[in-house]
């Protein structure tokens, strides 16, 4: 079983660029089942997660080519619907929290979607009751064998229609969206997700032919078309990965510049972290981090502690408040981190706590974090990656450490992140990748 053993203390320098943006990948990849003909993919990310989703479509009778590291064509003009019966289908889908997306768009083209529960981090209830609604919605039956635990949605012919989604899920967002595009007639979702994975999604469709108009608002209006065509589309740079590499900076006390960021689609992301008290100037579509020995987080206008919490887009995404906790552990002051959607997202906070951090655990969705402004080090430890970010979190923190920090499950971390060991080793890191 591989290992990280990170030597603390190093500082950082250079520039770095974000791979593609995984949760988009994620998605996009799934919608190429929606034609019969090519559809093009630039700036994928060669992470697990997105490899595992790319070798199940092969499986699945996609034909695959990747043209280049970062580029692939798809073309799903057959499918092997008995595949998607077997052991091993079951399997993969298991592994991977995004095989979930296959269900729409194999509804919309061929009446049919199978999935078994999917898989991912286990970061709190995630249920998909969004998504099989939506479903529902557009004239779909849906089944769920408990004791096989599969989802089948079956639906010949999808009828358009006004839905008002529970709650503004991103992946569901992206799944009614895949399924209603081929619907008959219009479908209109309120309460639409609106963050820019699921903007690409739509821009994407409506290159292959799709009728989607309400981009980058929560009021979503499809009118349903015949078929799609293929097309050829990039992904955005990772937003997570952008706040990664600025939280990581600001925590090493490094100079680092972020490449080609896509600034005008990271929200709020930017002023999040001015308001921890970190600088960084935009030069162009770079982020430009100075070193910084000292950072201080603002208080609210009456001077109360500041919250840092998630919410939906245009609000702070929840894959960075992990990054965020982690930084403020070696900030000037204290801030409330307030994680709204799962409820078991903050419990990596005790392998922190191990390593001299100030939190307080309030509850499972509540940290308090006192900031030790670089004045107390970090210890080195040894830990476990619970999921992708804190996976993450905790490399920051054994970056700043002192001494030697051993963090174990590191698959976790490479589902999210392209050879981050070697990206951040060119940089000035110390992190070996070792059999245990």
């Amino acid at each position: 079983m591989a290992v990280f053993k990170v030597e603390g203390g190093h500082r950082l320098s250079g520039s770095i660029t974000p791979q593609g943006a995984k949760n988009e990948a994620l998605q996009i990849i799934c919608a190429a089942l929606l034609t019969s003909e090519q559809v093009t993919v630039h700036n994928v990310p060669r992470i697990l997660d997105v490899l595992q989703l790319i070798e199940l479509l092969r499986c699945m009778g996609v034909r695959v080519e990747q043209l280049d590291e970062e580029t692939y064509t798809f073309c799903a003009r057959e499918i092997d619907f008995g595949y998607l019966r077997s052991n091993d289908y079951r399997q993969r889908c298991m592994r991977l929290r995004g095989s979930v997306m296959l269900i729409g768009p194999m509804l919309a083209r061929f009446g049919v979607g199978y999935i078994p529960k999917p898989g991912g981090d286990k970061i709190g209830r995630r249920r998909l009751d969004t998504h099989f609604l939506g479903f529902q919605k557009l004239g779909a039956k849906f089944d769920f064998d408990v004791a096989d635990e599969f989802f089948v949605v079956e639906g010949k012919e999808l009828k358009g229609t006004y839905m008002l989604l529970d709650e503004a899920s991103v992946t569901g967002t992206a799944n009614i969206i895949m399924a209603a595009v081929l619907a008959r007639g219009t479908t209109t979702i309120y309460n639409a997700a609106c963050e820019p994975y699921v903007q690409q999604l739509c821009k994407m469709l409506n290159c292959m032919g799709a009728k989607i108009s309400g981009i980058a608002s929560n009021l979503l209006t499809i009118e349903g078309v015949e078929a799609l065509g293929g097309t050829e589309h990039r992904l955005l740079p990772d937003m997570i990965e952008v706040g990664s590499f600025i939280g990581m900076a600001a925590m090493n006390r490094s100079e680092l510049t972020i490449k080609d960021v896509s600034y005008e689609n990271l929200g709020i992301i930017p002023a999040q972290f001015a308001r921890m008290g970190i600088c960084f100037e935009q030069r162009g579509d770079d982020i430009f981090i100075p070193q910084q020995d000292h950072y201080g987080i603002d208080t609210f206008m009456d001077g109360s502690i500041m919250t840092i919490a998630d919410a939906p887009w245009p609000g702070l995404t929840p894959d960075l408040l992990s990054i965020f906790l982690v930084v403020a552990t070696q900030a000037k002051g204290s801030v409330l981190i307030h994680q709204k959607m799962f409820e078991s997202r903050l419990f990596f906070v005790d392998k922190l706590i191990d390593m001299g951090a100030q939190i307080i655990l309030c509850d499972p969705h509540r940290a308090t974090v006192i900031g030790h402004d670089h004045r107390i080090r970090l210890r080195a430890t040894r830990m476990t990656s619970p999921d992708i970010r804190a996976g993450v979190a905790l490399l920051i923190a054994a970056m700043s450490a002192e001494g030697v920090s051993t963090i174990q499950n590191i698959d976790q971390i490479d589902r999210g992140y392209k050879d981050i060991d070697t990206r951040l080793n060119a940089l000035g890191a110390r992190i070996m990748r070792v059999e245990e």
